[in-house]
């Protein structure tokens, strides 16, 4: 019976840290975004502490609301500007049974991630193999 207990109250407090995500949370996305760290699906992560690259989110709503946009690769420099290759993938926002994944397209293939978190400073996605990852907001660099 102490172990029943235990254990319900266990899942009633991870089901309630789980962040319920709204549509006008997803714009959230927009920016800057660099990867922090990597969760396997066994639990092991692998952290990152410089990023060469990072991504760079432009979402907006069209007239059929739906959530649509790209997502690009780019490498920041100390002069504020970003270098890019000019390549992105289009973006679709969708819901099904009330989580929100995002849709990617390139002429190399289709995917999807589901987004865990959305916060001003954290974003969370997670992918087919329920591998997570963990971005921060992109802070420029300063030689302050």
């Amino acid at each position: 019976m102490k172990n029943s207990l235990f254990t319900l109250a266990f899942v009633f407090f991870f089901l309630g840290c789980n962040q319920k995500i709204e549509k006008n949370d997803i714009y959230k996305i927009n920016g800057y975004w660099e990867i922090e760290k990597v969760i396997l699906k066994d639990g092991d992560k692998k952290e990152y502490k410089v990023n060469e690259t990072i991504d760079f989110f432009d979402l907006k709503e069209n007239k059929g609301s739906k959530i649509i946009g790209f997502r690009q690769k780019v490498m920041p420099q100390f002069n504020g500007k970003f270098i890019t290759n000019g390549d992105s993938e289009s973006i679709i926002v969708s819901n099904s049974n009330g989580s929100y994944y995002v849709n990617y397209t390139t002429q190399f293939g289709k995917w999807k991630e589901e987004i865990i978190e959305i916060k001003d400073s954290t974003l969370v996605l997670k992918n087919k193999d329920n591998i997570k990852y963990q971005y921060k907001r992109f802070k420029p660099f300063s030689l302050k």
